[in-house]
């Protein structure tokens, strides 16, 4: 594993792979230490009341979204709809991606 695709991010996508929010993706808002990060997604979970998760329990995705990332740089916080937003956007253009060769249109 390379050093970009094991140290996590702010502001980086992740996918939940273990617990309650298996499958459910999220935003790293802060890295506690080496074995843990808190996710937020804006929506469920809140900026004020982010996930304490270990790290081999998510799935970091190579995205970190930019407006989420210097608006924690610079005032220390974000809001929800920042994170609904990233989130909604990675989404939108990964399903797409996904989408391309599939027709599922019935």
């Amino acid at each position: 594993m390379s050093e970009s695709e094991s140290s996590p991010r702010i502001g980086q996508i992740v996918r939940v792979v273990q617990g309650r929010e298996f499958g459910q993706y999220a935003v790293i808002i802060d890295i506690v230490d080496e074995r843990f990060v808190s996710l937020a997604d804006g929506d469920k979970r809140k900026y004020d009341k982010p996930k304490l998760k270990n790290l081999q329990h998510i799935e970091l995705c190579d995205y970190v979204s930019p407006e989420v990332r210097n608006s924690l740089l610079e005032t220390g916080r974000v809001t929800n709809g920042k994170l609904r937003f990233a989130l909604s956007k990675f989404i939108n253009e990964n399903l797409i991606d996904l989408k391309k060769g599939d027709q599922l249109d019935g």
